[in-house]
């Protein structure tokens, strides 16, 4: 079925035909893994020599792991039924799907837009504010992440857009949490401000609990929405079905993806307040995506929101946090380098001393059978991002070979 049978040569063809840089950036780290079997909360490489347990899950993508039979079985199904459908009909799929997601929405949060990707869904949900309130000023975090798409792109933080050319106009950026600078920038011609729930690549700062009310606050005072992207912080990765749960705050629009997919088929959706669909009634095609809102799609993701939205699941979401946080102060008495733990659920950043060891410690944690990242705004804090069925086993053996990487990431630093 593989059409490479060793490692290198998979890199060869990846390097020739994908992308040579990407290629050597992980050669240059000595970590040049090309993904094999996975399963769960691990994957192998594609000689099944190396094994990594996933502590980045893309973001989300695999929040309920790797081939969780539960979604596989949901699209091996659908697959016999449907297929991705007609974006330009009426579908059952989709009205399914949408309904769902709506009853675990708040309010008047009633309408989804389906498209492929998180990108996707943030561009749909700029033109959305654009058209209902006529004005065109968006308003962004500085160090967050939105896409590589047009508007989701201009929106996020500058260093995604300026190899590409003069920044779209219409778009500023303020600092995550400074409601001071953002009373600066909200005028009367501002039509949305768009944050990140928590900003993953900003290196998971969490807002104070009168942050996000003072937001809606100043939005409904200018009358300007208020979008909340969550792509990487929803469907129970903070240990609510919504991470805005926890701010007590009600968005004019939601923006999903990664984790609706299961790992399995791509899908992201806009949610809108009931009275914004109404930008799509003089047309209704004014905005259409081929893949977006897939049938296969729609199906496979109702299973990744039943198991989501499972209060049994969702308190052991809880369970385990907590138990990862107990483990992870005990390391910090251990290791000074390790300075703090920023968390909601399972949503982590590990606070590090300085930039260059969270470089260090991802590679460290490569070497000690672990993948993670570092925030790329913020290399000061890796990422801590566990699929979200975890147990207490799993999480005690990642934190034992965590605090072996700490050690292995003091000792490199220390011949810098």
């Amino acid at each position: 079925m593989r059409p490479y049978t060793s490692k290198s040569q998979a890199i060869e063809a990846f390097a020739d035909h994908v992308s040579s840089a990407k290629a050597a950036f992980w050669q240059q780290l000595n970590m040049d893994f090309v993904m094999g079997n996975r399963d769960g909360c691990w994957m192998w490489d594609v000689e099944g020599e190396k094994k990594l347990f996933n502590l980045h899950t893309n973001g989300g993508v695999f929040n309920l792991g790797h081939r969780n039979p539960q979604i596989s079985r949901a699209l091996t199904e659908a697959v016999s039924e449907v297929d991705i459908g007609n974006g330009h009909l009426i579908s059952w799929a989709r009205a399914a799907l949408a309904e769902k997601i709506a009853a675990t929405m708040p309010a008047d949060l009633e309408y989804t837009v389906f498209g492929v990707s998180g990108g996707e869904a943030v561009d749909l949900a700029i033109k959305v504010a654009r058209a209902f309130t006529g004005k065109t000023k968006i308003i962004s975090a500085k160090g967050g992440y939105h896409g590589h798409t047009g508007l989701a792109l201009a929106a996020g933080d500058e260093k995604y857009r300026l190899p590409f050319g003069p920044p779209a106009p219409g778009f500023e950026q303020v600092s995550f949490g400074s409601l001071s600078a953002l009373e600066k920038a909200v005028d009367t011609d501002t039509a949305a401000v768009i944050l990140e729930t928590v900003p993953a690549t900003l290196g998971m700062p969490i807002a104070s609990e009168q942050y996000y009310p003072a937001v809606r606050n100043l939005c409904d005072r200018n009358k300007t929405l208020l979008i909340l992207d969550e792509v990487q912080t929803g469907l129970g990765r903070t240990g609510r079905l919504w991470a805005f749960e926890h701010f007590k705050v009600m968005p004019d629009m939601v923006v999903l993806g990664k984790g609706l997919s299961g790992g399995i088929y791509p899908i992201s959706g806009t949610v809108l307040r009931k009275p914004l669909e109404s930008v799509f009634h003089p047309d209704p095609h004014i905005h259409v995506s081929t893949f977006g809102g897939s049938e296969i799609g729609c199906l496979v993701a109702l299973k990744v929101l039943e198991i989501s939205s499972d209060p049994r699941f969702l308190a052991h979401v809880n369970q385990i946090a907590g138990h990862i946080r107990r483990q992870v102060e005990k390391l910090m008495q251990r290791h000074s380098l390790l300075k703090g733990l920023r968390q909601l659920g399972l949503f982590m950043g590990l606070e590090l001393e300085d930039e260059l060891c969270g470089q260090l410690l991802c590679a460290a944690a490569y070497q000690h059978d672990l993948f993670m990242v570092y925030a790329n705004n913020n290399k000061a804090v890796c990422q801590f991002l566990p699929p979200l069925i975890i147990d207490e086993r799993q999480a005690d053996w990642v934190v034992d070979r965590l605090d072996q990487a700490l050690a292995a990431t003091d000792k490199m630093k220390s011949a810098f």
